[in-house]
């Protein structure tokens, strides 16, 4: 079955809820890049009138996850994944609709190969960018994903 955006923002109506509620949306995702996005409501401020934090966090992480839980159906192997570390930089204020992008496809299915080839546990680090609607940087966000195979 073909991964597509509004498979994963359904999923994440039912798995992911407190990130659906705030607004969190796959807009694009192929091998090497996914793209989320949420917009600056009420549900999901801070006492700043901008986007609180950890929204910013889901929809990065999203930006990555998607990816990995991609390429791992697409391997056809169990393997289990787990943000093991992450780190943030904010840039600027947080408002309208920010676009989280992430260029790592190509590192997660090189990091799955591995798994499955040498049956040991494997991470990876994925960068997160967020970008307000003039296409000023308000955020990065870098992902540790641990990958091992199942037995």
């Amino acid at each position: 079955m073909k991964v597509t955006p509004g498979k994963f923002n359904m999923f994440s109506m039912f798995k992911l809820p407190s990130a659906w509620l705030c607004g969190v949306r796959v807009k694009s995702i192929d091998e090497d890049h996914c793209v989320t996005t949420v917009k600056h409501r009420w549900i999901n401020q801070n006492p700043f009138n901008s986007m609180f934090w950890a929204v910013q966090g889901m929809a990065a992480e999203l930006s990555t996850g998607a990816m990995v839980i991609a390429q791992i159906r697409k391997s056809g192997k169990k393997v289990s994944m787990l943000v093991a570390n992450n780190n943030a930089t904010f840039t600027k204020k947080a408002t309208g609709r920010i676009t989280f992008v992430c260029n790592d496809g190509s590192l997660i299915k090189e990091a799955i190969q591995k798994a499955v080839e040498t049956g040991e546990g494997q991470t990876v680090w994925m960068k997160s960018v967020g970008t307000n609607k003039e296409g000023l940087e308000v955020s990065t966000f870098n992902f540790e994903w641990t990958l091992k195979v199942k037995s």
